[in-house]
């Protein structure tokens, strides 16, 4: 067993209210929402080890089908804005020397209610479906230690 310290893990799902989940130690301490211009002022307060971002590029389809051209052109914005934000996060974490991954959305697994969330992580105060999205692409990296590094 490693006797590494774990650092410190934020998680986040991109969007125009981006979901951040903060894990210290392993533990889950803080769930928020951000604008994505304020990721810079974020990760800069918090110096995380590790940023984990569900990455839509990972995946090549959507799950919505739409009925209309109009609301499938909408989703195709939609799509493309969130593919920017990930763009933003890769480029942020670079430029502060932070080591990021992208996960699929597919790969993070189904939406989480409220209380399956509480039941998974232990946590007990207030969330959203953004912010539990978060908290679940980080999940499986909250005990990242520097060696694991290597590793990604």
């Amino acid at each position: 067993m490693s006797t590494q310290k774990i650092c410190s893990v934020i998680g986040l799902d991109p969007g125009m209210n981006t979901g951040v989940a903060r894990y210290a130690g392993g533990v889950l301490e803080a769930l928020e929402t951000v604008l994505p211009w304020g990721l810079r002022c974020l990760l800069t307060a918090h110096a995380p080890t590790l940023v984990v971002f569900e990455d839509s590029r990972q995946q090549s389809h959507t799950w919505t089908r739409s009925s209309s051209r109009a609301a499938s052109l909408k989703m195709a914005r939609n799509v493309g804005e969130i593919d920017a934000w990930c763009k933003l996060i890769e480029a942020e974490c670079s430029a502060l020397g932070i080591k990021c991954i992208g996960v699929s959305p597919s790969d993070k697994g189904g939406k989480l209610d409220a209380a399956a969330f509480n039941r998974l992580t232990g946590w007990t105060g207030a969330s959203n479906q953004h912010t539990r999205d978060a908290g679940a692409v980080a999940w499986r990296y909250r005990k990242f230690t520097p060696a694991m590094a290597k590793a990604l």
